[in-house]
């Protein structure tokens, strides 16, 4: 097919485990309301019926933002924060602690309804998904309407969705219009709404490779389009370079992968700041904790169990270190997972501040009693500089 007859959705739900959240609770609608609190910190059911919550200036402890409602967001609290900071910037906020088994559900109910639209749909996570339109009937804006308007219906949750010839300019056009938004986009649409942008933007560009964009006087992706190959190529490498280069122009030809063997399930993280193993122990402990506890939902939540575990951590000059283990026997247990990737991360070295870590598993095999999930994989993070 025509690249410019494809008609690819990214749909990608509003800060999805604070809405959800705020359908138990609606009485905090319109609050700063925050994600990541401990499981001793559910609210306290009242005499009169209403309900007394924590808030952030109550924690006490490690432990990082999850998610946040927007109108938290707008006081600068955002995930992988640690709560502490978190509790510096808003201290009124709501604290409420994580609830993976009515995430797990809500998510489900959201793709179902999307499936029912279309099956050609490439599971992206709990929250995303992209869609292939491009066999179905109708136009392109009704088509949007009657996806968000199902996704609604199902779950009394709102989501943004774009529309493009692109995985890549549906990406980043889901983020255009949050919270609730519907985002046409096409070749014609980059110089006006994706030149203009960060190019922080695009997925795929971190911290770390945005800085040095920077200092090159690279700022925005219109920018990013314009510069010298040479240049790029100079700073990143001939392919890397190249990629910059093809996505600044919107050129992207990946297919949405609807059916495909699950070979592996991974979590990973980039920091918005470069983080040392002993000055930032805390934090990489919380981090790498719930990488570990959100692998596991997910091995649980597809019905496997994995036998080898590895880490994935990308230095702050760019070079990547992986390291695994594989176990006796194959498992879905958040504990067993920290303590295999715990191992793993003793074996390389941590001298060098960090920008990406990252959890994954593979050998996977079928599991017809999946475990149920647990957010107390606590053990201490090994981390040891050397």
């Amino acid at each position: 097919m025509d690249l410019n007859q494809r008609r690819i959705a990214h749909l990608d739900m509003d800060a999805f485990y604070a809405s959800v959240e705020l359908l138990r609770y609606p009485e905090l609608r319109g609050l700063p309301v925050v994600i990541g609190g401990r499981r001793d910190q559910q609210p306290e059911l009242l005499a009169d019926g209403s309900r007394r919550f924590f808030r952030l200036r109550d924690y006490v402890g490690r432990g990082v933002i999850t998610t946040s409602t927007y109108e938290a967001r707008a006081l600068g609290v955002f995930s992988a924060m640690g709560v502490m900071k978190a509790a510096k910037l808003a201290p009124d906020a709501i604290l409420l602690p994580v609830d993976f088994d009515a995430y797990r559900h809500y998510s489900r109910l959201f793709k179902a309804a999307v499936a029912a639209i279309t099956p050609q749909i490439e599971d992206r996570g709990i929250d995303e998904i992209y869609i292939d339109l491009s066999q179905l009937p109708g136009d392109t804006l009704s088509l949007a309407r009657r996806i968000k308007q199902a996704v609604k219906d199902a779950t009394g949750l709102s989501c943004s969705i774009a529309i493009s010839p692109s995985k890549l300019l549906s990406k980043i056009g889901s983020d255009l219009e949050k919270p609730d938004g519907l985002t046409l986009l096409d070749q014609s649409d980059i110089p006006s709404r994706i030149w203009p942008l960060p190019v922080r933007k695009i997925n795929g560009i971190g911290p770390k490779a945005g800085e040095k964009l920077a200092a090159l006087g690279i700022a925005s992706i219109g920018e990013l389009a314009r510069a010298d190959p040479a240049l790029l190529q100079d700073h990143f490498g001939r392919s890397y370079a190249e990629w910059l280069h093809a996505v600044s122009h919107g050129i992207d030809d990946r297919p949405v992968v609807t059916e495909s063997e699950t070979k592996s399930i991974s979590r990973e993280t980039t920091f918005e700041r470069d983080l040392h193993a002993r000055r930032d122990r805390a934090a990489l402990s919380a981090i790498f904790t719930s990488l570990c506890n959100r692998v596991a939902a997910d091995l649980q939540r597809k019905g496997f169990l994995a036998r080898t575990i590895g880490i994935k951590l990308r230095y702050e000059d760019f070079r990547i270190a992986t390291r695994d283990l594989t176990l006796p026997a194959p498992t879905a247990d958040p504990a067993v997972i920290r303590r295999a990737a715990g191992e793993c991360l003793r074996r390389v070295p941590l001298q060098q501040k960090l920008r990406l870590l990252g959890v994954r598993t593979s050998a996977l095999t079928s599991s017809s009693a999946p475990q149920l999930a647990s957010a107390s994989a606590q053990a201490e993070l090994p981390l040891t500089a050397g």
